[in-house]
């Protein structure tokens, strides 16, 4: 029964020093927060959110936007589309909803088509907005 009674007093005064020893001099506790976000709350202000949902988002299906024409520009560089390509992406991105133009484009990069240059500033202040 003493080593009992004993044995609790020694862990009551090691949970009591780990508890001091967990403050910072500031006072503030070291204690780490678990972020709970999720692709749907990322904004882009944390380039490890957007990874992560890049990463989660190559083991699913290829997401299609009505798009599939685009397919044949994969493996193409930015700066290499005319006009008239950039043209078709342009008309791809008008008629989506502002919301989905953030998962369009990672949809496009899933299957390998680099955004045109001529469309990506347009492009960019659609999914701005949309944040």
């Amino acid at each position: 029964m003493i080593y009992l009674i004993v044995s609790l007093l020694v862990l009551g005064v090691i949970a009591a020093i780990m508890g001091l020893l967990s403050y910072n001099k500031d006072g503030s506790s070291s204690v780490i927060m678990v972020d709970n976000s999720s692709c749907a709350t990322c904004n882009g202000d944390n380039p490890k959110c957007e990874q992560e949902c890049m990463m989660e988002a190559a083991t699913k299906d290829i997401v299609y936007f009505d798009d599939e024409e685009l397919d044949s520009f994969s493996g193409r560089k930015a700066a290499d589309y005319s006009d008239d390509e950039a043209e078709q992406f342009r008309e791809v991105v008008y008629t989506m909803r502002q919301q989905e133009v953030k998962e369009w484009t990672r949809s496009l990069t899933l299957r390998g088509i680099e955004l045109p240059d001529q469309v990506k500033d347009e492009v960019f202040l659609l999914i701005d907005g949309s944040s």
